[in-house]
């Protein structure tokens, strides 16, 4: 009996967005594998960087080495801690306290004579009756000794910019009057709290919940996940939870991060820009203290500690309110600029470098805002997100918003767990010139358990893929070797090294979409020449569905075969007009790359 081979040769990328037949051929289907060069192959494998798990659920992740040591640090922000991998080795340093050191106008207290209480001056400051903060820097004011001024006292509020504390040994001022001197710094004694590992309230969008605030719009911070926003200063880093301060870390695994002195109470995310400037995003303005979802304001150029727009006419801190309702969700640095994203869109940060004119800030997108504050990535001078919507976006500097065609789309948006958007995470894997969602699913539950992922260039630019893998963060490599992935129970890998799940199987899957082997007859396949590359580790398995037409949902089922690594040929037996292809494998090593397809296939009549 003579052979007669039909070539399947299929694009990159999977499409299940359209119909069986109008998509074909394609793939349609599949988890664990990528495309690359035009072809599928499985995705590379990871490995533990520690056995000891971090415990917490960790939502960020950050890289970045120290100056003279080139030691490379890994930080791990987790709804309940902050930790740090340095050498191998994870040191906690959460903070300590929850609200930053505060440095007083001149003058700050006000005494009344032979009274013991003094009034303290604090223009918006964030504390309740009760808080305990410690005074340093006073001088003898009004009779009272300054050892009875720089204490750690509990402290009566008396309205918004002023609160009451009673001197150290009883001692009474010996007059009415001012004073405390030009260097009083109030430090907060609050102890630092986690936040929740889940979103709650009903089903939504953005970076809230619909049913926990107005309609559209997000809900309160006990809705939120906790999330962190992770930086370098310098060889520092730079440490925002969600809603808080911004803290500072100083490479000591022996002392926890504090609170930056002087930066805004409350804080939606930080950033360091280029300038050497911290931004905080969402946050307490200045002189009210009140917390306003659309006000921007950023430190001095190279100092850490200055916040203040009025202390000094040569500061280059400073104060913006962006107009329009919303809230900023996050905020990424690209090239020389920021990028800034509400829940309704997309602004770009601009430096001026000028006294009167320090930044500024331009709307370049409007209606695609950010989902969640992770939810975002930037590539060079481009950045990749996905809005409130379910849509994905991309922005390059100098151009303009565009929709990202997503074939698989459908898939990600119908399953996307309520009120859970805030836990996806976008990273990039340089190696492949691919962009990550990372995303929780509602058919594994309410934690982020798959991801859909695309190629930006070269022969799969646009091809889309997808997967199976619980991952709740995720950074690419540089300054690492390899990417860093975090699961739910706190166990960090590093990906894309060898081929195996940190030793155990890699499970995979790959599906066609319904194909023709001859689009006027009925066929009977009888052997398939494999072309699955000198490189494939394990067996694969294929099942192939078989239909009479497209519409047909009664297919038949043929198989499994087994092609072994090498196989030069495998012998199976499907009849039908319409074949669906299903590849899958599962083992430890595993690796495949699949070129195009050889069948020998031969009429079974005019059906």
């Amino acid at each position: 009996m003579g052979l007669n081979f039909v070539p399947v040769d299929i694009p990159p990328g999977l499409n299940s967005d359209d119909t069986a037949y109008a998509a074909s051929p394609a793939w349609d289907d599949g988890s664990n594998v990528r495309f690359r060069l035009g072809r599928p192959q499985v995705i590379g494998g990871w490995e533990r960087l520690s056995l000891t798990a971090l415990g917490g659920v960790c939502r960020t992740v950050f890289g970045w080495t120290e100056n003279n040591t080139n030691v490379l640090d890994l930080a791990f922000g987790q709804h309940d801690r902050l930790q740090v991998w340095q050498g191998g080795d994870l040191a906690d340093i959460t903070p300590a306290f929850a609200l930053p050191a505060i440095e007083l106008d001149p003058s700050p207290f006000a005494t009344v004579n032979l009274s013991t209480t003094v009034t303290v001056t604090h223009v918006g400051h964030p504390y309740v009756t009760g808080d305990s903060v410690a005074i340093s820097g006073a001088v003898d004011t009004n009779g009272i000794l300054a050892a009875n001024l720089n204490i750690t006292a509990t402290i009566t509020v008396v309205n918004a910019n002023s609160y009451t504390f009673t001197a150290g040994a009883a001692d009474a001022a010996s007059s009415t009057g001012t004073g405390g001197g030009s260097a009083v710094i109030v430090t907060p004694q609050r102890a630092w709290e986690g936040g929740s590992i889940d979103g709650a309230n009903s089903a939504g969008y953005g970076t809230g919940s619909y049913g926990g605030g107005a309609y559209g719009e997000p809900s309160d911070l006990d809705f939120y996940v906790m999330t962190w926003s992770l930086g370098a200063w310098g060889q520092w880093l730079i440490a925002n939870p969600r809603n808080q301060t911004i803290h500072i870390w100083k490479n000591d695994t022996l002392v926890r991060a504090a609170p930056v002195q002087n930066a805004p109470a409350r804080v939606n995310y930080a950033l360091v820009a280029p300038q050497r400037q911290i931004f905080a995003l969402g946050c307490s303005e200045e002189v009210s203290g009140e917390f306003n979802p659309m006000c921007i304001r950023h430190s001095g150029v190279g100092s850490e500690t200055t916040w203040s727009t009025i202390a000094s006419d040569a500061s280059t801190a400073r104060e913006y309110i962006l107009p329009g309702g919303g809230r900023i969700v996050a905020g990424r640095v690209c090239g020389k600029y920021v990028l800034i994203w509400t829940n309704h869109g997309l602004w770009l940060g601009t430096y001026y470098g000028q006294l009167t004119k320090v930044w500024g800030f331009d709307q370049v997108g409007d209606k695609c805002g950010l989902i969640g504050p992770n939810a975002a990535v930037v590539i060079g001078s481009t950045a990749y997100w996905i809005s409130p919507d379910r849509q994905f976006h991309t922005y390059s500097l100098g151009g303009v918003v565009q929709s990202i065609p997503c074939p698989i789309r459908k898939e990600f948006a119908d399953n996307l767990a309520p009120s859970q958007a805030d836990k996806i995470v976008a990273s990039s894997i340089a190696e492949f010139g691919e962009i990550r969602f990372d995303y929780p699913d509602a058919r594994d539950g309410f934690e982020n358990s798959r991801y859909v992922a695309f190629s930006m260039d070269g022969p799969d630019a646009g091809s889309w893929y997808r997967g199976v893998m619980v991952r709740t963060a995720m950074v690419d490599a540089g300054p690492a070797q390899y990417p860093v992935g975090v699961d739910y129970t706190g166990n960090a890998y590093w990906h894309e090294k060898g081929n195996s799940a940190d030793g155990g199987a890699i499970s995979w899957s790959l599906s066609s979409a319904a194909l023709f082997l001859d689009e006027n007859r009925s066929m009977l396949a009888r052997k398939l020449m494999p072309d699955t590359g000198e490189d494939q580790v394990g067996a694969i398995s294929l099942t192939i569905d078989t239909y009479m037409s497209p519409n047909d949902r009664s297919p038949r089922a043929f198989g499994p075969y087994t092609i072994a690594a090498n196989s030069t040929e495998v012998d199976i037996l499907a009849e039908g007009r319409l074949f669906r292809l299903l590849f899958s494998g599962s083992s430890a090593p595993a690796f495949m790359r699949m070129g195009k397809l050889l069948f020998d296939a031969k009429p079974r009549g005019k059906r």
